[in-house]
């Protein structure tokens, strides 16, 4: 039975617009919720790799750093070596005990009080019971990425601001129209100003699981946002064998 409430036909186009996009990986072995889920959240703009037992949840997990996990703790396990989680609590534990602090909201229809307290234990961030509605799952996923960057919705950098609610760029107060793709590699970039980030890292946070953005595409984003934020006084920097840095232009 299909436990979400919300027709897939007319996305919110509000929601839509002032989404930042995130990774998420959704884990859920109920192929019907799967797609759903997925495609809702596809929809707003990000990225979701899915992954419908416990042992690809697993290798999904260890190889892709992601913004957020979506968690259905009853799953099916695809073998059966004693090394391998015995279900998606289990998972979680593993992951936590290896100092893995990304987001997790548990998706289950194990509603009850007990059991929402052992999610939570084990390390969850956020427990929803199903039958659940999908506009408060993007809603609850963007307030715990928000709470675990700790990071405001609007960074600034000498004129260059860059508004991740709004997905909006300004420049001397007057708006920079940017494409999706070079968006979201500034936002990166800015998340905060002057940290390093390599290729691969880049590259891990903006491709889908099965499409990774090689190395020429990224750099052509970047030569273009070099260009378009000229006179703002940031500069994008390239670290030789680093990587990328945005930070303030040198007198």
């Amino acid at each position: 039975m299909l436990m979400a409430r919300l027709s897939l036909t007319q996305p919110d186009q509000h929601l839509t617009k002032d989404t930042a996009h995130m990774r998420i990986l959704l884990i859920e072995d109920d192929k019907v919720l799967q797609g759903v889920v997925q495609q809702s959240l596809t929809d707003k703009g990000h990225r979701v790799d899915v992954a419908g037992d416990l042992s690809a949840a697993q290798y999904m997990w260890h190889v892709q750093p992601y913004d957020a996990v979506l968690l259905d703790l009853n799953l099916p396990s695809s073998d059966s070596q004693a090394a391998r989680p015995a279900n998606g609590l289990d998972l979680l534990q593993e992951r936590r005990r290896k100092g893995d602090k990304t987001p997790v909201l548990v998706l289950t229809a194990r509603n009850r009080t007990d059991e929402r307290i052992a999610g939570l234990d084990a390390g969850a961030d956020d427990y929803l019971g199903k039958p659940f509605d999908l506009a408060e799952v993007e809603a609850r996923l963007r307030a715990l990425v928000r709470r675990s960057q700790g990071e405001d919705s609007v960074t600034q950098l000498a004129h260059l601001v860059l508004d991740r609610k709004g997905r909006r760029v300004l420049v001397h107060n007057q708006p920079l129209n940017l494409p999706a793709r070079e968006f979201e590699v500034l936002s990166e970039l800015m998340s905060p100003p002057g940290r390093t980030l390599s290729k691969k890292e880049l590259s891990d946070k903006l491709s889908d699981f099965d499409e990774a953005l090689v190395d020429n595409a990224l750099e052509t984003f970047i030569s273009r946002l070099r260009k378009k934020i000229l006179n703002s006084g940031a500069t994008i920097r390239t670290l030789r064998g680093l990587g990328y840095l945005v930070e303030e232009e040198r007198p």
